[in-house]
């Protein structure tokens, strides 16, 4: 008789779970089933083969584990009694196709689930809604098989005629359904021949979008404007600054700030992002915006106040959440200095990463140095980023031709 156990695969995925799946031996020959979910090590007990109850879906994950165990065993029996070759492959193949499981819009609601309990807030809130969208497109459950490149097309030009959006959005929509066609075809529950991206498929390209950000001038009058101290748009200020400051510190690093992160005269932080960690020197200009919120004992040890409400800081998914909140009306407050100031480029907190490679410009840093700096996980990205912010050959050649 085969073994059939559920199991954590040990490939790390990027953000340190571990694919959930089914495990059939039958002759020292091993098949899996990848079940659609991601989990720690820490949310997994290898002994019981079981979900721990500090998943927030344990329960649920438990049963839907307790009934595909059972699937896959009575599609064993089946084949045995009918006395039909039995392999680790003919039982995970019965599974797959006795199953009803595995269409599309089945498997992206897993994908979605695993994105809310694995504490992924944003892509969560991303994601969904463009899943949404396909399911509104296709009015129906459809088959992986059905989605192919003709009706791809059809839905690009579905999205650009019934909504106004950018063509980065759709790009956006085409890559989730990409990521979770990608999830069934690394869970053997798609054939790589239905596969309709790639060089024979629909090729997903990100089209250029201008990164604009402050210049010197308009840093300057962020930094001189008079502000009452605590206000809403002091606070908004002061984190914009802190964040160019550290060479784009990211918005979410911002907030998250706390001050066991300053080790003499040095801050020391892994970024959100891609959790690569690094440190870089408190320069004055920061120390003295940073004094005068360490003065306050705030909850979670936190440098600014925006996440102070915020009763546990390890649930991903809700710090998530907060920040989506705040850093809304930081922006907003940001805008109203912007427009009070004469300033029309967009003052948000991510411009301020812009302004820091606007202002480094053409001032022929070594891309090593702000890769580094940016916390880039590729030097390609590097160069890529700070090309939006070249301008003196082009404008030098410029000058040249119309001047004579």
């Amino acid at each position: 008789m085969a073994t059939i156990k559920a199991v954590l695969r040990k490939k790390c995925n990027k953000d340190n779970t571990f694919p959930l799946a089914l495990r059939i031996t039958k002759n020292r020959k091993t098949s899996f089933i990848h079940l659609g979910y991601n989990l720690t090590p820490e949310q997994w007990d290898e002994a019981e083969s079981r979900v721990k109850k500090n998943h927030p879906n344990a329960t649920r994950l438990n049963n839907f584990i307790t009934h595909i165990l059972a699937e896959a065993g009575d599609h064993a029996l089946e084949l045995e009694t009918k006395k039909k070759i039995l392999t680790s492959r003919n039982i995970r193949d019965k599974v797959k196709d006795g199953s009803e499981g595995y269409s599309f819009f089945k498997l992206a609601d897993a994908y979605a689930r695993n994105l809310k309990s694995s504490g992924s807030f944003n892509r969560y809130s991303a994601e969904v809604p463009r899943i949404n969208r396909f399911r509104e497109f296709v009015k129906r459950d459809i088959s992986f098989e059905e989605i192919n490149v003709p009706l791809l097309k059809d839905f690009q030009a579905y999205l650009r005629g019934t909504r106004n959006i950018t063509e980065r959005t759709v790009v956006n929509h085409l890559i989730v359904l990409r990521t979770i066609f990608n999830q069934a075809i690394n869970g053997h529950l798609v054939d790589a021949k239905y596969y309709p991206f790639g060089k024979r498929g629909i090729k997903i390209k990100f089209p250029d979008s201008a990164k604009i950000g402050f210049s010197q001038a308009e840093v300057t009058l962020f930094e001189d404007a008079k502000l009452p101290v605590g206000s809403a748009q002091d606070i908004a200020r002061d984190m914009w600054l802190i964040s160019f400051y550290f060479a784009g510190m990211r918005g979410s690093d911002v907030f998250r700030f706390r001050k066991s992160e300053i080790i003499d005269g040095r801050l020391y932080y892994a970024m959100g992002k891609n959790n690569k960690y690094d440190s870089v020197k408190i320069v004055p200009k920061a120390q003295a915006i940073l004094d005068k919120y360490l003065y306050y004992n705030l909850p979670h040890d936190l440098v600014f106040p925006a996440l102070q409400d915020v009763k546990n800081m390890d649930d991903t998914y809700e710090v998530q959440k907060r920040i989506s909140e705040v850093r809304h009306n930081a922006n907003k407050a940001l805008k109203r200095l912007a427009q009070s100031l004469g300033i029309t480029k967009s003052p948000t907190l991510h411009i301020a990463r812009h302004s820091f490679g606007n202002i480094v410009g053409d001032k022929n840093i070594p891309p090593q140095l702000l890769q580094k700096l940016y916390r880039h996980t590729s030097i390609t990205t590097t160069i890529g980023y700070q090309n939006n912010f070249k301008f003196k050959q082009t404008d030098d050649v410029l000058e040249t031709v119309l001047n004579g």
